[in-house]
């Protein structure tokens, strides 16, 4: 279930090995979490040489999974910039969430967001993960406000309709994980739909 790519199809240019560790943790954290993904784990699933752990990620799974986050915020943050900027907000609202039924489906309801799971755990020992997680939720909310304010939306009610979205979807896709169903990110849709013409 590697992420060769980033949404729109474009791929990310890393070192192979690095790349191939990157896309593993990221799949991990996805499907297991951020406890459970360790860099064996990652290693069994990707192949990658055992001795090219600490030449790219001197600080270990520390170093790893942060990276993993990143990357993975990146490439989606990219995605949503390049929806709103493309699309009106009703239309990137639609175009993010075709997106996420085929993720869905495609893995079988086994994979969420990388992000949503190592904000989640407490990660006392590695506060950069939760430092990491809150930069792509930043970029996230800026890419929603602009949109929407460019249409219209005052900036207040664009900062909470933004946060609304992020929140919608982050638990949409968490309940259609745990009841095997797409319905629920359809209903958090609908919803969302309702209100994004209503504000412009």
């Amino acid at each position: 279930m590697a992420r060769r790519s980033s949404p729109d199809g474009s791929r990310t240019r890393l070192p192979d090995a690095r790349r191939r560790m990157i896309e593993g943790a990221i799949d991990s954290l996805r499907v297991h979490g951020a406890s459970a993904t360790s860099v064996d784990r990652v290693l069994a699933s990707t192949g990658a040489p055992r001795g090219s752990v600490y030449h790219h990620f001197p600080g270990g799974r520390t170093q790893l999974i942060n990276d993993a986050v990143t990357t993975a915020g990146d490439i989606m943050a990219g995605y949503i910039e390049r929806l709103t900027r493309d699309s009106d907000p009703v239309e990137a609202l639609e175009k993010f969430a075709d997106m996420w039924r085929t993720t869905l489906r495609d893995s079988q309801f086994r994979a969420g967001c990388p992000i949503l799971a190592v904000a989640v755990e407490t990660n006392d020992d590695a506060p950069e993960f939760a430092r990491a997680a809150a930069a792509v939720f930043e970029r996230w909310h800026a890419a929603l406000i602009d949109v929407l304010t460019r249409n219209e939306v005052p900036a207040d009610r664009a900062r909470r309709l933004a946060i609304l979205t992020v929140a919608s979807f982050e638990g949409a896709i968490a309940l259609c994980r745990v009841q095997q169903s797409i319905d629920p990110l359809d209903d958090a849709v609908a919803e969302l739909r309702a209100l994004y013409p209503a504000t412009r």
